[in-house]
């Protein structure tokens, strides 16, 4: 079987214990407190993990972490979307769509010659 490890809220990298499902539905409340206080808890069904048993303050962290990507994500965003807002910007674009293919690539080799 997989050792399951996952990194806490803390940042300690900690071992996960592992509980076959018939037991974890039997002793719920047992594996319940384990969660609890260790951080999580992996049910497994023939030896292969199936689901994961957190601590609540845990996924609150892991809730935490996602949401910050996730606003960080969109300030970059918003900045691109500012940034190509600038008149030479859609200028620019117009004149990409309005190009012929012979003009096209005269700017892709001009283009390709600056980055040299």
């Amino acid at each position: 079987m997989t050792k399951l490890t996952f990194r806490n809220s803390k940042g300690n990298l900690v071992d996960v214990p592992t509980v076959a499902a018939t037991k974890a539905k039997n002793a719920f409340g047992a594996i319940l407190d384990r969660a609890t206080h260790g951080g999580a808890v992996a049910i497994t069904r023939h030896d292969t993990p199936r689901a994961v048993l957190l601590d609540y303050d845990e996924f609150q962290s892991l809730v935490k972490a996602r949401s910050n990507a996730l606003d960080e994500l969109d300030a970059e965003f918003d900045s691109l979307l500012v940034r190509m807002q600038t008149p030479k910007a859609r200028r620019g674009m117009d004149s990409a769509f309005h190009a012929s293919p012979a003009q096209l690539g005269r700017a892709a080799v001009r283009a390709a010659r600056k980055r040299r």
